[in-house]
């Protein structure tokens, strides 16, 4: 039944971008200058999971680079490269320069003098999941080389900026906006039939299936993909030659958990402390948490950064809350 995996994975890029041409043209617009020697836009996309936003920028910065080779072009994910030294390693591996060789003989200040050094022409630099970052900094440095254009990666704006040092936030507030929404169930189901295309054997899923997995997903393709994905190997292990409503239902829980688990394997430590206090103690509000964590760890992060990873966890369904204001608990989903 499966004939192509690959296709059916969340970081898979596909030949054409379903139901973002509005968004593709915008964000296309702003690097364009690229291409002619010009000065790009720096580029905010934000919008909840599974909103397509990852797939968004790494298919225009492929684009752009196929119309010009010598644009050097990066992808980094803050939420593992969450230091100013990750990021810049990330960076520097990107234009072939190894960091660790001289990381301790070199000072966090030079390491946007090591990247404009190794520039040769225009770098465009995906900074995913950017709210992660636990130093900003590094979003200073990018800012003040001219040859670097950067497009940040976030769920919600607000969050995002509120934990920039005001600096940084000041230097970005001219960057291109560009929101995100989730998906219809029937622009949903078109994308889900693209990958079908491309992953399954023929008629191996119907659309009504199909309607029924973006019916679950609720707008979120990613948890569309996981759906759709862990149906197609049962049906194949157990022999089936079709993927019918009664495997979809079945399954559901087992694709909610193998994204679940996904997220939680993304989790810094800090961020894992905080899921661990939860399971060991179980519902506890903001406050008490944030409390159990600054003596649980020798080196706690700020009140305010810890309430940003209980946000990002939540959004990535790793946690959920209870209660509103005061009232408010965090637990560990069921």
């Amino acid at each position: 039944m499966i004939e192509d995996a690959r296709v059916l994975n969340e970081k898979f890029i596909p030949q054409e971008i379903e139901h973002r041409n509005d968004e593709l043209n915008r964000l296309s617009r702003a690097l364009a200058p690229c291409l002619s020697g010009g000065d790009p836009e720096n580029t905010v996309l934000y919008g909840p999971s599974g909103t397509g936003k990852t797939c968004l920028a790494r298919y225009t910065l492929d684009q752009l680079h196929e119309q010009s080779p010598d644009i050097d072009t990066q992808y980094v994910n803050c939420w593992q490269n969450y230091s100013r030294y990750r990021v810049s390693k990330e960076l520097l591996a990107g234009l072939g320069v190894d960091l660790t060789v001289n990381r301790h003989s070199t000072a966090k200040d030079e390491y946007p003098h090591l990247i404009e050094e190794a520039l040769d022409g225009p770098y465009v630099v995906i900074l995913d999941e950017v709210d992660q970052l636990q130093e900003s900094e590094v979003l200073y440095d990018l800012h003040r080389l001219s040859q670097v254009t950067i497009i940040l990666i976030a769920n919600r704006e607000t969050e995002l900026f509120y934990n920039l040092d005001e600096r940084v936030a000041s230097r970005l507030k001219g960057a291109a906006r560009l929101e995100m929404n989730k998906y219809t169930v029937d622009e949903l189901v078109e994308i889900l039939q693209a990958r079908v295309r491309w992953g399954l054997a023929p008629d191996s899923i119907g659309p009504e299936q199909l309607r029924l997995i973006s019916d679950i997903a609720a707008g979120d393709a990613r948890v569309g993909l996981s759906i759709l994905r862990t149906a197609a190997k049962y049906a194949e292990s157990d022999g089936l030659d079709t993927i019918t409503e009664s495997v979809i239902e079945q399954i559901v829980p087992d694709a909610r958990e193998e994204l679940r688990k996904k997220n939680i394997e993304k989790l810094n430590g800090h961020q894992v402390t905080l899921f661990e206090l939860l399971k060991e103690h179980g519902p506890a509000s903001p406050g008490d948490l944030i409390d159990l964590y600054e003596e649980a760890v020798d080196d706690p992060m700020s009140g305010r950064t810890v309430r940003n990873y209980l946000s990002k966890m939540e959004q990535y369904r790793v946690i959920e809350s209870v209660g509103r204001s005061r009232a408010k608990r965090y637990q560990i989903p069921t």
